[in-house]
């Protein structure tokens, strides 16, 4: 039978990262491809004891239907922990529990955007959100990234150049796929911007807490003072990407209209989950469980760093990020990164071609991602050698 897919959804592409890791399933392939966090951190012991007590004694609780804005003791507890750790909470401020951060992305779309809208996108930028203003019609105005984040200027530009402007998306803290932090002067005058044409910012800041040594900038929406700020935040790379948690704050207007989309898509996030992380916070240290992170991926990091260093080609330029999982290369000499994955798989290792995170996917890039969270310093080492050879051969033949 023939189908007649929805133009909205007919030439939608699966996302190029879940198709690597099918090739990430063998286990003599090294994957620096995916934005795992890493396995040996994951708290199961504890949450294996908050799920077995949970179901013996609040079973109803646990496997009936929830309220869409999601339970409220995890929904208080999310509350009070952005509050401290990130200024977040003005008196107009609601907050929603969503089924991982990419659904607090996707239902903003939904509620904000029609069909041939603008959104600005930082270039690179994460596929998950790329694919979603896609899959609702909207066009995409790519603004270049720099080492201290946003051109700004190139936004402004871009602002001044395209009609209909609805959305502004960032990922400013440890930015995926580059892993560089936006300077506070550029988030501020992203702010100031933004406010002064109309324009609502989606603020994605699911590595913000991974800081190597500790430094954070503000998050725009800690001085949003006029309700155009959307903040989506994930459990996802703090306790466990399987519990699907993640969470959206945002002015009450905005959050009630996002409460109508999520019934449509799901009526509410799995409760199971939510009391789980409802009962780590109130029982466990995550203060403390994140300072094991900080220090697993900035050796894990440094490891990767160091390898590049040795063996890449010279002239081939790297990020140095200071938290965060992703390194960003760039090869230069007009390679194709998409060629050189095929090349690399059959040399055992994966990454992701950069064609992937920008606004036209089609165009030939230069650049790759790697991540360094969920292997090992001996497989971080020996993946970057395999690399560099596949590199060398492409760049000096």
């Amino acid at each position: 039978m023939e189908y007649n897919i929805s133009n909205r959804m007919s030439k939608m592409r699966g996302s190029a990262i879940r198709e690597i890791f099918k090739y990430a399933q063998d286990p003599s392939i090294i994957s620096l491809a995916g934005g795992n966090p890493a396995p040996e951190l994951f708290p199961a012991d504890q949450l294996a004891k908050i799920a077995y007590d949970t179901l013996k004694n609040q079973p109803v609780l646990a496997l009936q239907y929830g309220i869409t804005e999601g339970y409220m003791p995890l929904r208080d507890a999310v509350k009070d922990r952005l509050k401290r750790v990130e200024n977040i909470g003005k008196q107009d401020d609601e907050l929603i529990i969503v089924s991982g951060g990419q659904q607090g992305i996707e239902l903003s779309t939904k509620v904000l955007i029609n069909e041939g809208d603008t959104i600005i996108v930082e270039e690179p930028s994460f596929i998950g959100a790329t694919n979603a203003f896609r899959s609702y019609g909207a066009k995409l105005v790519g603004v270049p990234v720099q080492d201290d984040g946003m051109d700004i200027d190139a936004l402004e530009s871009a602002i001044a150049r395209h009609k209909n402007v609805k959305l502004i998306y960032t990922i400013p803290t440890f930015q995926n796929p580059m892993g560089v932090t936006m300077s506070e002067e550029k988030r501020k005058r992203l702010y100031e911007i933004a406010l002064k044409n109309g324009i609502l910012i989606l603020e994605d800041n699911p590595y913000g807490e991974l800081t190597f040594d500790g430094t954070k900038v503000p998050t725009i929406k800690s001085f949003d003072t006029h309700g155009i700020v959307l903040y989506s935040g994930s459990f996802s790379k703090i306790l466990s990407p399987g519990l699907r948690l993640g969470f959206l704050c945002a002015n009450s207007q905005l959050i009630q209209k996002i409460v109508v989309a999520k019934q449509v898509s799901d009526v509410h996030t799995a409760m199971l989950p939510q009391i789980m992380a409802s009962e780590y916070l109130k029982q466990y240290d995550l203060d403390a469980a994140i300072l094991k992170m900080r220090e697993n991926y900035a050796h894990k990091c440094g490891t990767m760093l160091n390898a590049i260093n040795e063996y890449f080609p010279k002239g081939v330029k790297y990020t140095r990020p200071g938290g965060g999982l992703f390194i960003w290369c760039d090869l230069g000499h007009g390679v194709n990164t998409l060629d050189l994955a095929k090349s690399a798989i059959e040399q055992k290792v994966v990454f992701v071609p950069g064609n992937t995170f920008m606004t036209d996917m089609d165009k030939p890039c230069s650049a790759l991602r790697l991540n360094y969270s969920t292997v090992s310093d001996e497989k971080i080492i020996e993946g970057i050698r395999r690399l560099g050879t596949v590199f060398d051969k492409a760049i000096n033949g």
